[in-house]
């Protein structure tokens, strides 16, 4: 009973994995790293919350 249950869950891991390969899961190891780096809340970027945008107050 324990070898075909084992069986069946390297089945699973493998189609779990050949899934994951397949949605893009590990296309970019790098980026993500890199994101928490970049600042992102700059009042000056447009459309943020918080910026005053001049052409409204005309």
């Amino acid at each position: 009973m324990l070898i075909p249950l084992g069986i069946l869950l390297l089945a699973v891991a493998i189609w779990a994995f050949v899934w994951a390969v397949k949605s893009g899961q590990f296309d970019d190891m790098e980026g993500p790293a890199y994101r928490i780096l970049m600042d992102d809340d700059d009042p000056r970027i447009p459309g943020k919350k918080g910026n005053v945008d001049l052409k409204d107050d005309a």
